[in-house]
């Protein structure tokens, strides 16, 4: 017997959230890479004393880690509260107007290819066995029963910076004061191209170029900051 071949990439709403995910974590690790080192690489640039490199990556590791989570959870608070507004609205004019909506539907599933003999029975049926998730899966692109999480997508974003922020913390903190620059520019340009890599083939895109992006704008932070550090170290500043 033939076998018919399987499909293993997302679709649908399976895709949104996957992208949602990879986009939050990889974001979080790449802040958390990038602006950690280019703080202690800054810092470096001005003094080579452990304690006062450990207290500025520490310091930037704690304001980064809870200054994305409370973006991330605003941000999808929001999104959030726009998804149970427009089911609501949705639910109102299912009660009020429920012909006009059935009409609707069909037309969203004439629009899709459907024939409309088809479309019109297809819209029948799923309202018959639930009119909301209908509109909601197909007009809207919501799935009610996994509305987007602030709590998850937040706590997501704190871990992923903060695992980001350890690297350049450890590396700046670790080896000996001759190397410590060194050490951590090569081990933060190894990190940023592992994540251009991952991300570009989760999200199913061309690796050359994240891994080429991830590591330039690391480069360039670093630099930029050392710079800054060097001279405002020199000047006694």
């Amino acid at each position: 017997m033939t076998r018919s071949p399987e499909h293993d990439e997302p679709h649908g709403a399976g895709l949104g959230a996957r992208l949602n995910w990879l986009r939050a974590a990889v974001l979080g690790a790449n802040d958390g890479v990038v602006s950690t080192a280019g703080l202690v690489v800054g810092v470096a640039g001005a003094t080579d004393d452990r304690g006062a490199l450990l207290t500025a990556g520490l310091a930037g590791l704690l304001a980064g880690s809870l200054s994305m989570a409370a973006g991330e959870y605003v941000s999808v608070s929001t999104q959030r509260d726009s998804e149970k507004a427009a089911l609501a609205t949705e639910k109102r004019e299912l009660q009020e107007t429920p012909e006009a909506e059935l009409a609707e539907l069909t037309g969203l599933l004439e629009g899709k290819g459907l024939s409309r003999e088809v479309a019109r029975e297809a819209a029948v049926q799923l309202t018959e066995r639930d009119a909301l998730r209908a509109h909601a899966e197909v007009e809207l692109g919501i799935d009610p029963d996994d509305l987007t999480n602030p709590w998850h997508a937040a706590g997501a974003s704190f871990l992923a910076f903060t695992v980001g922020a350890l690297l350049p913390l450890l590396a700046i903190v670790l080896p000996p004061s001759t190397l410590r620059v060194p050490v951590t520019v090569l081990s933060v340009l190894a990190v940023l191209a592992v994540t251009g890599w991952w991300s570009a083939r989760l999200g199913e895109a061309a690796v050359g170029p994240a891994v080429l992006r991830n590591m330039g704008g690391g480069a360039v932070a670093m630099a930029v900051t050392y710079l800054a550090g060097h001279l405002l170290g020199a000047a006694g500043v």
